[in-house]
C-alpha cells in the first residue's frame, strides 16, 4: 500500500477505465454528460480509501469540498441515481479483481447490522431481506457477510445473506477448483458438506476438532494453518472499524448494496495495487 494524495484520483480514474472503457460520448446527441459513471464509481472509491463517509451524502460534499474543479457533479438526486446506476459496473469490476485462483484460504463470516436490535421491530428499509441471526456476540438483525481471503488478506470470494444463514452452507460460494485447502472456524465442520467440497473441487475443509472429538490427531501444518486463521478476522476488523462497512444510514436496500460493494472494492484496489 501507499501513502494516497488528492491528485492520485487521476491515477484511480484510469484504472477504472481500464477495466471499463468508455463508449462515445453521445452518439445520439443530446447534453452531454455531467459527470461519467467511471468518475462517480472513483469519487466513490476514493472516498472510501482516504476519508471513509457513512453516506452517499458524506462522499458528495467530500467531492464538492475538494474536487469541485476536477469534476462537474451534478445535483445531489442526480449523484444519487449515478451512484446505483454505477452498481453493476463495480460489481464487474470486484469480480475481475477477486484472488479466484488463490489455492490457501482463509474463510468466516461477519454481522452487518441494518439497525439496532431494539429498533428491529420497526426497520423498514430492510424489511423482507434482513433477518435475525445469533453468533457468539449475541443476537444482530441484518445482514451476514461471507469471505474467503488469501493469505495476503485480499478477497478470494464474497457472498452476501440473511443474518440467519448457516456458514457451512455458504461453502460453496466461497471454493472453487483451484482452492486446495479452505480454513475456516468451529461453524464448517458438517461432514457432509466436506466431502461434498472435497468430491466436487477436491477441496479440503481445515476447521478446528469439535471438543468431543478428544481422539482426533492434529498435524503440524494443520495446526499452523490454524493459528493462521484470524486472518480474515483481521481483514472484517479493517473493512467495518476502518472504512465502515457496516451502517444503518442506506435508505434502500439498493443502497445497502451500493454502500457495501464500494468498501469492498476500495478494500480490493487498495491491497492489489
Amino acid at each position: 500500500m501507499c501513502i494516497l494524495r488528492a491528485h492520485h484520483i487521476t491515477n484511480l480514474v484510469a484504472v477504472v477505465d481500464m477495466y471499463l472503457p468508455r463508449a462515445e460520448a453521445n452518439p445520439l446527441g443530446g447534453r452531454p454528460i455531467v459527470l461519467h459513471t467511471n468518475e462517480c464509481i472513483a469519487l466513490l472509491l476514493f472516498s472510501s480509501m482516504v476519508a471513509p463517509q457513512h453516506t452517499m451524502k458524506g462522499v458528495y460534499t467530500w467531492a464538492q469540498a475538494h474536487y469541485y474543479r476536477r469534476f462537474n457533479l451534478p445535483s445531489y438526486s442526480s449523484w444519487v441515481r449515478k451512484c446505483h446506476a454505477a452498481l453493476p459496473h463495480m460489481l464487474f469490476v470486484l469480480d475481475q479483481l477477486l484472488v479466484k485462483d488463490a489455492s490457501l484460504r482463509f474463510m468466516d463470516s461477519t454481522m452487518l447490522e441494518v439497525c439496532k436490535l431494539v429498533r428491529a421491530d420497526r426497520h423498514k428499509v430492510a424489511k423482507g431481506v434482513a433477518d435475525f441471526g445469533k453468533n457468539w456476540q449475541g443476537w444482530h438483525y441484518g445482514f451476514k457477510l461471507h469471505a474467503a481471503c488469501n493469505v495476503r488478506g485480499q478477497l478470494a470470494a464474497i457472498y452476501f445473506t440473511p443474518a440467519n444463514e448457516s456458514d457451512s452452507q455458504q461453502i460453496p460460494h466461497l471454493v472453487n477448483d483451484a482452492t486446495a485447502v479452505a480454513v475456516g472456524d468451529g461453524g464448517y465442520t458438517a461432514g457432509v458438506m466436506r466431502r461434498k467440497m472435497w468430491g466436487k473441487h477436491q477441496t479440503y475443509i481445515l476447521s478446528p476438532p469439535h471438543p468431543k472429538q478428544k481422539k482426533k490427531i492434529l498435524a503440524r501444518w494443520q495446526l499452523t494453518l490454524l493459528q493462521a486463521r484470524p486472518r480474515i478476522e483481521c481483514v472484517f476488523d479493517y473493512l467495518k472499524q476502518h472504512m465502515h462497512l457496516q451502517s444503518s444510514f442506506p435508505r434502500s436496500v439498493h443502497g445497502y448494496a451500493v454502500h457495501y460493494v464500494r468498501i469492498l472494492l476500495a478494500y480490493q484496489l487498495m491491497w492489489g495495487f
